[in-house]
């Protein structure tokens, strides 16, 4: 049989403390605990056997010149004032968390704030908390009593001081503590939260849970009065439905785990660690006596440490984990980021795996303070370092953007690339950059001098020039490459063919005449070419590929006797061009045009104008057609001859 025992079953930091002071005194004279030192029987039993008695409050007058044990729950300040008065030695074994709290609603009250106690209100520790404010408190134990309290706020039935001050019961549910402060935060102002819960309750429950939804049957060893043990069975029967309440090793019924492979044993903070020693021991003869001693089941952290742990709860400015230890480790904003006012919700979630520094082992309120950022910066260094040596490639994002460069967050440590680094080419406006993670290798590392340099650039002429080798490997003269346009100019267009630029010049853009490159392409098309030469680093590329070469068919679709349309494309003193097609213009030579004399074509035609002709010659080896007008009209009479050479006498 396989047994999972829980490391913080037993008595708590407090109630250890309170229980060894009263055995300290037990057997001596007129020894007293202010109520019972804790809800266990047997503890409370044995204690009477050495002669330590339980008093009561309506018992206080009546008891004087004796020893009263004050319990870890703490008291109303009345009765150490009582006790006093009547000549009592008070021997104060109030948890330190609890008299942490008397202290801070003291010195509240005597600000003039209104304190709300987040608690139950019939608990000991509740009403001891509120026997130290010297005005009325006010006890809130549910989300519903908070939101009562707020409306009761709103309307004016209640009239709260101008600062609000919030304690809890050190046994108060976390994230239910947190529940009740945002609503009344949200409402109303100038509150003021402490962090007063105790983290042992919280761990021994969330490994209650653990422990129970992993085994066949779960015992919870506790005293019936014990609220703390009420709460592990009930958490535990959720988990598993074997679940077994005892208080005493008689109430053990072994037969009941005959045939159970997997047992798992929790207990509440009233419960000695001799029973459980008991109980673990009858189910199973190992001794593992080490378990249960204090140190071994809460463990021990120092400051520097580095601790593993889980995320159990996360606001906007702090991480709440769980590090196996009596208290639960807090990591602020600044702490886990360099980011200023990062909302930490949107970067760890409830039940991340996480490693931290410790930091202080109590931050002063009762929890271990830790760094995130420290460990990752501590890991980035050594990346870092190594880096440099290796050239590595790392990526970073630019969190800011500066006169003279860019600030690259990695791992929390900052990367400066100086404008000049950040690419091949002069960039005037680095601000696309932001927020952007990029690629940079290392060029200088002095992280005592603050100065850590990045440089993109190299990276990007490196793998420029390996494509361009990649490039030049493959490509040959006459090849069919794809690209795309980069730029455009009067003369042509840059294409990035993915290593070099090749140039379309305007004259292999189309068989026909291009005016303007830019009626034609525009940066970020996609083209298709062939590669018409290839000098040294330049590759000269053509649109015009010879499928697409007009005059392949042009002395069929041409021949002498076609009547042809086309349009005027320019002038010349002895004739005008007119474009068939793109890429195949015709000659019509000024004696063409008419029958009568034409000195120049502009004085019949302009650019642009349609004409329709026949064709007298057509030589595609030459790319020469010539068209004439005339052959289409009419042969002039003699008649009209002579009329006309009357008419020029």
């Amino acid at each position: 049989m396989e047994i999972l025992l829980a490391k913080s079953a037993g008595f708590c930091f407090g109630v250890q403390r309170a229980v060894d002071t009263a055995y300290k005194h037990a057997d001596e004279k007129n020894v007293y605990t202010y109520g019972q030192i804790i809800h266990n029987e047997e503890v409370v039993g044995d204690l009477a056997k050495h002669g330590v008695k339980i008093l009561e409050d309506d018992e206080l007058d009546q008891i004087k010149d004796s020893k009263v044990i004050i319990r870890s729950h703490g008291a109303e300040k009345r009765v150490y004032d009582i006790l006093e008065k009547n000549g009592n030695e008070i021997i104060d074994a109030t948890c330190p968390f609890v008299k942490k709290i008397h202290n801070i609603v003291m010195d509240e009250c005597g600000k003039g704030h209104t304190v709300i106690i987040i608690g139950d209100g019939k608990h000991p520790e509740v009403k001891g908390i509120m026997g130290w404010c010297m005005s009325e408190p006010v006890v809130i134990g549910t989300e519903e009593e908070a939101e009562k309290f707020v409306q009761s706020c709103l309307n004016g039935e209640y009239k709260p001081s101008e600062n609000i001050s919030i304690v809890s019961q050190t046994t108060f549910n976390y994230r239910k503590f947190h529940n009740v402060v945002d609503i009344i935060r949200n409402k109303l102002y100038n509150v003021t939260a402490y962090k007063t819960i105790c983290n042992a309750t919280s761990v021994r429950q969330r490994e209650a849970q653990e422990i129970a939804s992993k085994v066949d049957a779960m015992i919870v060893i506790g005293g019936r009065n014990s609220s703390n043990t009420q709460k592990l069975y009930e958490i535990s029967k959720k988990e598993c439905e074997n679940t077994y309440y005892i208080q005493t090793l008689v109430d053990l019924d072994l037969t009941t785990f005959e045939s159970v492979s997997r047992v798992g044993i929790t207990a509440g903070a009233s419960t000695p660690n001799k029973l459980i020693k008991e109980v673990h021991g009858r189910m199973d003869e190992m001794n593992f006596a080490e378990l249960l001693e204090n140190d071994e089941s809460r463990g021990s952290i120092k400051t520097g440490e580095i601790v593993e742990g889980r995320v159990i709860d996360v606001k906007p400015d702090e991480i709440i984990v769980d590090i196996s230890y009596k208290s639960d480790g807090v990591i602020p904003r600044n702490e886990y980021t360099n980011t200023p006012n990062a909302d930490l919700t949107e970067l760890v979630h409830v039940g991340d795996a996480i490693t931290a520094k410790v930091v202080k082992t109590n931050d002063g309120e009762g929890s271990v303070l830790l760094s995130y950022k420290r460990v990752a910066a501590e890991k980035a260094n050594e990346k870092l370092e190594a880096a440099l040596e290796s050239g590595e490639i790392l990526t970073g994002k630019v969190v800011q953007v500066v006169s003279g460069g860019l600030n690259v967050m990695y791992d929390e440590t900052r990367v400066f690339i100086p404008a000049s680094l950040v690419s091949d080419t002069y960039e005037k406006n680095l601000d696309k950059y932001l927020d952007q993670d990029v690629e940079f290798i290392l060029t200088e590392y002095q992280p005592k001098k603050r100065r850590i340099i990045g440089n993109r650039k190299q990276i990007i002429v490196a793998r420029k020039a390996e494509a361009a080798k990649e490039l030049f490997d493959r490509i040959e003269v006459g090849m069919t490459v794809e690209g795309v346009v980069k730029n455009v100019t009067s003369f042509g267009a840059f294409i990035d063919l993915g290593g070099a630029d090749g140039l379309l010049h305007i004259s292999e853009m189309s068989w026909g005449r291009v005016e303007d490159p830019k009626s034609v392409l525009k940066v970020g098309d996609k083209v298709k070419a062939f590669i018409k030469n290839i000098d040294g680093e330049k590759i000269a590329l053509s649109l015009k590929f010879d499928d697409t070469n007009p005059w392949l068919n042009a002395d069929e679709k041409y021949a002498p006797g076609t009547v042809v349309t086309g349009k005027v494309a320019r002038m010349a003193d002895f004739g005008a061009f007119i474009e068939l097609e793109p890429g195949v213009d015709a000659l019509l030579h000024v004696s063409q045009i008419s029958y009568d004399h034409v000195n120049k074509p502009e004085d019949v035609y302009k650019v642009g104008d349609v004409v329709e002709a026949e064709v007298v010659e057509c030589n595609a080896a030459d790319k020469k057609i010539s068209l004439s007008v005339k052959s289409l009209l009419p042969v002039p009479s003699e008649s009209d001859d002579a009329d006309d050479a009357e008419s020029e006498e």
